[in-house]
């Protein structure tokens, strides 16, 4: 049996990894700016990460939801101290994917509507209704097209407005930074329009979090730094540090039922301990302020390059907008200098790395950078 054919891949096999350093089977070490699509939020193989895990598989690694599993309530406990959303109720699931499915059927439930406002570049996932809400038809199957998303331009308030007037919204799924779509930031005043418009019309804001969460922005939700509170929000990604996990944060509106929502794995004991360790970590090591500090920093340094068309972003979730000349860059990175970033089409370099990246490792994407662009 051979592999399904579908992911374009380097030539690299990463064999060892620690912090934001990767290593080959040859012996070659990488700087990692992209973490594995923003998974990596604590730095590779974390001591506390690699305790936390290795202690609970000598225990239980796994049961089903039909127990009580306390790493669970501990969980939900930690993540809504950090957050800062102490009042919402936690369910857990194993992706971004499976988070925004549950969010949108979650926000069904609760209004019996069927209308879900989506926007232009929008990535929510590749299962059923998040693929539909993609924006993206290469990636949709006839099976998943469905009349009911209805996507609007980015920062178009007008046709928001228009859209609410003339359907009956059930939601609004939104990411407070396009990551896909090639890191474009929602303006608090868009958000705070959504806030309103859902409020006006008894409909769901959903934060999609899944990239831009967790601290990557340098506030734990992207959405916060518009000052609003949405209704859901969904996780995954950096939530587990690279261990499968997901989840939404649901505010108290929302009464649950039996069988309304379910799971198999999510929530299991080595989930729970993996996101547990990250959520610790970031507190105990100031990440998330050290990500606004850093992504401040690489930002205000790529501003004053002359070749960069466009600096995005926030904290350390940055996108460098390059002319179609340069579009070789990201590949030199990689093979000449030793550096993993992602990309967004058509020319946005993508900047995804750990939120423990020190201004060192800064400084030496940033000499490298510079060396290509001068070539």
């Amino acid at each position: 049996m051979k592999l399904f054919d579908v992911y374009p891949v380097n030539d690299i096999t990463i064999i060892k990894a620690q912090g934001s350093n990767v290593w080959d089977d040859k012996g070659q070490e990488y700087l990692d700016l992209y973490g594995g699509h923003a998974v990596i939020s604590i730095g590779h193989t974390h001591p506390h990460y690699v305790k936390r895990l290795t202690d609970q598989l000598s225990k239980v690694g796994f049961y089903s939801n039909s127990i009580h599993i306390p790493l669970q309530k501990e969980l939900a406990e930690k993540l809504g101290k950090v957050s800062g959303k102490e009042d919402y109720q936690l369910f857990l699931v194993n992706s971004g994917a499976e988070a925004n499915e549950n969010a949108l059927k979650l926000a069904s439930f609760y209004n019996g509507r069927k209308k879900i406002i989506a926007f232009k570049k929008a990535f929510h996932g590749r299962t059923s209704l998040a693929v539909a809400a993609t924006d993206n038809p290469k990636i949709v199957a006839p099976v998943n097209e469905t009349d009911n998303v209805i996507f609007l331009p980015w920062e178009d308030q007008a046709a928001l407005e228009k859209t609410f007037q003339e359907n009956e919204i059930s939601s609004v799924i939104i990411e407070g930074i396009q990551g896909v779509g090639g890191i474009n930031v929602a303006s608090a005043a868009f958000l705070q329009k959504i806030r309103s418009l859902c409020d006006q019309y008894n409909a769901v804001y959903i934060a999609d979090s899944v990239q831009c969460g967790y601290g990557r922005s340098g506030k734990f939700f992207s959405h916060d730094h518009a000052g609003v509170n949405a209704d859901i929000y969904t996780m995954a990604k950096g939530m587990g540090n690279g261990f499968p996990i997901g989840g939404i944060i649901i505010a108290p509106k929302f009464q649950p039922a039996y069988g309304m929502l379910g799971t198999t794995f999510g929530g299991n004991h080595l989930a729970c301990a993996a996101a547990l360790a990250v959520l610790e970590v970031i507190e105990q090591e100031g990440l998330i302020a050290n990500a606004a500090a850093i992504g401040e920093y690489l930002t205000s340094e790529l501003k004053k390059i002359p070749q960069v068309k466009e600096v995005r972003g926030a904290g350390l979730m940055i996108g460098i907008d390059l002319p179609d000349e340069l579009a070789h860059v990201k590949k030199e990175l990689l093979f000449k200098h030793k550096i993993f970033t992602g990309e967004a089409k058509p020319n946005v370099i993508r900047l995804l790395p750990s939120l423990a990246l020190n201004k060192e490792q800064a400084d030496h994407f940033l000499n490298a950078f510079k060396k290509e662009l001068a070539n």
